[in-house]
């Protein structure tokens, strides 16, 4: 099912968008899945250049409060950790679109004998979060605070507010599980550059390295403890210490995950699932069945170990 976020584009709309700004046109086309938001072309250009575009939704379609002006956050985040992370580089940055290199390498979703990448990922990621802002949360006019407690706490209220637009059910107390757990969120005093949507899709690989972080357009300042679950989707990590991220990530910062930061662990859980939970209709998939089922049963979880 194709997402109603996801503009409908082809070779010859390419090549109107690209070859006045890059000076040559689309040689060969294709559409990159896996992504669920905007729409990915890979193209060669008539100079041998390989690029990739990225266009976001059209306009006027409805999205989730914290998703405004996402192409150009992107373009922010590589530039931003150009020099620590293998991230494309930017070429154009146009309206609601990017044009940017095409790494090499593969997804890391169902490749042998990860661990050696995985591991490769917590240094980088330990690199990226020696960036830090000027505040915690989003840019723009999104949620964000002066501290994390605040940030957190208008991020997850958004997206309750975004659920409850978009007709979908979920389980009592969050709000709650945030508020009861300020004083351990306060504990994060560095807005640390999280690029929060590390999942396997996302990251690149080729001959047992780690070539390619991409979709860095949900970029946050925070808690560096907020990258650390999507590595492990579905998953506890702090349970499984010999996890090969958390070996590198670990390794590269001395982090130990003590009683607060295990409660932060899951708060950030309840806030992905949330997060899963409240985009389901903007992408096509009504509220009910199995994986709001799947999802509401995790998220369930994480709310009664708070």
């Amino acid at each position: 099912m194709r997402s109603p976020t996801q503009r409908v584009l082809d070779a010859a709309a390419l090549d109107a968008m690209v070859a006045p700004v890059l000076g040559a046109s689309v040689a060969d086309a294709a559409e990159l899945s896996g992504g669920g938001f905007a729409a990915v072309w890979r193209a060669t250009l008539t100079d041998g250049r390989r690029i990739v575009v990225k266009a976001g939704p059209p306009p006027g379609t409805r999205l989730l409060r914290y998703e405004r002006d996402l192409i150009p956050a992107e373009a922010a985040y590589f530039r931003m950790v150009a020099e620590v992370a293998p991230v494309p580089r930017v070429l154009h940055l146009g309206d609601g679109w990017l044009a940017t290199t095409l790494l090499p390498g593969r997804p890391l979703a169902g490749q042998p004998d990860s661990a050696p990448v995985r591991e490769e990922l917590g240094r980088t990621i330990a690199r990226v979060h020696e960036r830090c802002g000027d505040h915690f949360g989003y840019t723009g006019d999104r949620p964000s605070g002066a501290d994390w407690p605040t940030a957190f706490t208008a991020i997850v209220e958004a997206l309750i507010a975004d659920a409850a637009d978009w007709d979908v059910p979920l389980p009592a107390g969050i709000g709650a599980a945030v508020d009861r757990h300020r004083t351990v969120l306060a504990a994060v005093h560095r807005p640390a550059l999280l690029h929060f949507d590390l999942w396997d899709g996302n990251v690149l690989t080729e001959g047992g390295r780690l070539t390619g972080l991409v979709d860095g357009e949900r970029f946050l300042y925070g808690d560096p403890l907020l990258d650390l679950v999507s590595p492990a989707l579905f998953r506890r990590i702090e349970d499984e210490p010999d996890h090969p991220f958390l070996r590198g990530y670990a390794g590269a910062t001395g982090l130990v995950l003590d009683e607060p930061a295990r409660i932060r662990l899951a708060l950030y859980r309840v806030h992905l699932y949330l997060l899963m939970l409240a985009e389901g209709p903007s992408r096509g998939v009504p509220a009910g069945g199995e994986r709001h089922d799947q999802l509401t049963g995790l998220l369930a979880a994480e709310l009664a170990t708070l």
